[in-house]
């Protein structure tokens, strides 16, 4: 079956092929993480591209200019229709840029929690970049560090 003829929707196997996801997600988060404990986050770069991917994501959203909103969100203010449509046009900066830039992998909703069921949500890769980065840059994630 080509790609152009599949549907997600009606495929036999969609509860599979979801399964698969989730464990790409986690097995992603675990490696950051470790990642984490090995080298403080502020001495680490994610991509080639941090510096745009950081300096885009203050433009389109200045609102996490502000330290407690990169520290501290709920998933309301990435997933409303009106966020979503934000996100979008963010996320399409970097197509054909960074690899992998709307595959979905987790993101913890609170830079002093470690990642579980309550303090993760699903996204795509370049806002768990965007936010990432930031919280990086912002020394967020150093307490991690040797844990």
């Amino acid at each position: 079956m080509s790609m152009n003829t599949f549907d997600a929707e009606t495929a036999d196997n969609l509860e599979d092929i979801e399964r698969q996801f989730a464990v790409i997600a986690v097995e992603q988060a675990e490696t950051y993480w470790n990642l984490l404990i090995k080298l403080q986050g502020s001495k680490l770069r994610l991509t080639k591209y941090d510096d745009e991917i950081y300096s885009l994501f203050i433009e389109h959203f200045p609102e996490y200019k502000d330290v407690e909103r990169i520290k501290k969100f709920t998933e309301d203010e990435l997933k409303t229709p009106a966020a979503k449509d934000r996100w979008r046009k963010y996320c399409t900066l970097f197509e054909g840029k960074v690899e992998d830039y709307n595959f979905g992998t987790l993101l913890r909703t609170d830079a002093n929690a470690e990642y579980g069921q309550d303090t993760a949500i699903f996204v795509v890769r370049i806002q768990f970049y965007a936010f990432e980065i930031a919280r990086n840059r912002q020394k967020l994630n150093d307490w991690i560090y040797g844990k």
